[in-house]
């Protein structure tokens, strides 16, 4: 049996694309929940966009008091699959996990994640669409834009080119 001992956070696995749902159901109940979102970089015939994403797919973090509140009733709530268990009962998620992905929330409630370099300089590219698709090269750096910097070698001759860095992949 579980004693009352404060809230804790939870890991709450929701449906497919369900996220939002299940997180506004939570609230109605009377649980606090947390759902971290991020910005995601979409490609779609030949445009980005930027577009809300959960930074856990099908996954939603709630508050609760499991020896005091009904947390079984979270298992029927609409957008939800299960609550993460151990056993019988729910498996709690640190508090240091919650607390750092909202230090990391910009002002709009975004958590924004380190963009680390994808290659290394010198390392062998591809060039995955457009003028230059199928060719190879050598990376070089990356810009403040999202951008990679790649050296071609183009008629014998080593030419610099920037790309947006999702069109370069590892040869």
């Amino acid at each position: 049996m579980i004693t009352s001992g404060g809230l804790h956070w939870y890991a709450v696995q929701t449906h497919p694309r369900a996220e939002i749902k299940a997180a506004t159901h939570l609230s109605r109940q009377g649980f606090e929940n947390y759902l971290p979102r991020y910005l995601k970089r979409r490609r779609h015939a030949r445009r980005t966009e930027n577009v809300i994403a959960p930074l856990f797919p099908r996954c939603v973090f709630v508050a609760i008091d499991v020896g005091v509140q009904r947390w079984r009733a979270i298992q029927s709530t609409i957008g939800v699959c299960r609550m993460v268990c151990s056993g019988e009962y729910p498996a709690a998620v640190s508090a240091s996990v919650v607390d750092g992905l909202k230090s990391r929330e910009d002002e709009r409630g975004f958590v924004k994640l380190e963009r680390r370099p994808r290659f290394a300089p010198g390392d062998k590219v591809r060039v995955l669409e457009g003028v230059f698709s199928a060719c190879l090269g050598l990376f070089e750096s990356t810009t403040d834009r999202e951008r990679v910097v790649i050296l071609l070698d183009l008629l014998g001759r080593k030419v610099r080119v920037v790309l947006d860095s999702e069109l370069v992949s590892t040869a």
